[in-house]
């Protein structure tokens, strides 16, 4: 259950929701750009673009959930789970790319989401885990620049890659079924609403925001979907990076989940373990955990991206106060 957001003002913003019943020891990242990334079925890229994002890092390889690179493209993975599929048989006439390194295909390689997209189309996953430990995660993606969204999904009906005029993602059901879905909010406004009930005297509005009755408000995936994009095809805010940030996170914010409202099917807490924005325009990565609501940056730029090593910083996971007095 994870939601991301692309959202643009002066600078791009690209940015998601980590919902878990469980920790998987993420760190922020930074790959520069002469730290060899190996592929399954290719070959090394021994110089890349250089990335910035929340990976484990497993054997000295990031496995990241969401990152952007150097040039400003981002790209996030979501849970997909019964409709992504992975075919086991290459495919000789493309390049074969297990879904744990398709981060690392686009973003090392890729500048825009039109450079995605020339790559997709030369792309084929395959069912390759990265170990027999930690088997392949169903997954699709969204990957957005300043100017244009996109999801990708591998179901059993190929690869599939969709113009996301949303600029949203959730998980299940497929990203076809989400924008359809969108239709029956077509009547939510987020001004003054007026009396289309009929020409009954007396029927007026008694409070602010009942123009968007109806909007959904739990956590399922498809409720998720409406309710971010509703917001954030309705935000106002700043063009300023403060006043963008701020607004990036309270969209973030509204589709949280607070521990104990979510129960998985194991019957532990599904919860917002950490929210994250990356300016992609300036090479920042923020985030926050469930328990350090605090913001904490991680600046791409103030880092050697020539080196050859990775530069790992552990969350900042104990809740940080600042102190007037």
């Amino acid at each position: 259950m994870c939601t991301s957001i692309a959202m643009k003002t002066n600078d791009f913003y690209f940015g998601r929701t980590m919902d878990l019943d469980y920790e998987f020891h993420t760190s922020v990242v930074i790959t520069p750009r002469n730290y060899p990334i190996a592929f399954r079925r290719s070959s090394v890229l021994r110089r890349h673009n250089a990335i910035i994002g929340m990976a484990t890092v497993v054997d000295g390889y990031p496995l990241y959930a969401e990152a952007g690179n150097e040039k400003g493209l981002c790209m996030a993975a979501l849970n997909f789970p019964d409709n992504a599929w992975y075919p086991k048989d290459e495919d000789p006439r493309r390049t074969n790319i297990s879904p744990f390194e398709l981060i690392h295909w686009i973003l090392g390689q890729c500048g825009s989401v039109e450079d995605a997209r020339r790559l997709i189309d030369s792309t084929h996953l395959v069912n390759i885990p990265f170990s027999s430990q930690l088997p392949l995660t169903p997954l699709h993606w969204h990957i957005a620049d300043k100017e244009a969204s996109l999801t990708l999904e591998n179901t059993r009906d190929g690869l599939q890659l969709h113009d996301n005029s949303a600029g949203v993602l959730t998980n299940n059901p497929t990203f076809g079924f989400q924008m359809t879905n969108l239709c029956q909010y077509m009547n939510l406004i987020s001004g003054y609403p007026k009396n289309c009930f009929s020409d009954l005297q007396g029927v007026t509005p008694f409070g602010q925001g009942l123009g968007s009755f109806g909007l959904p408000g739990d956590y399922s995936p498809s409720s998720r979907f409406v309710k971010a994009a509703w917001l954030l095809l309705n935000s106002v805010c700043g063009k300023d990076d403060p006043g963008s940030l701020a607004q990036f996170f309270h969209l973030l914010d509204s589709v949280s989940i607070i521990k104990g409202s979510v129960l998985s099917s194991r019957d532990a807490c599904d919860m917002t373990t950490y929210a994250c924005c990356i300016n992609a325009t300036r090479g920042i990565y923020y985030y926050k955990t469930y328990t350090n609501n605090q913001l904490t940056a991680v600046n791409l730029r103030h880092e050697n991206l020539d080196a050859g090593t990775l530069r790992i910083f552990p969350l900042v996971v104990s809740q940080q106060v600042a102190w007037a007095n």
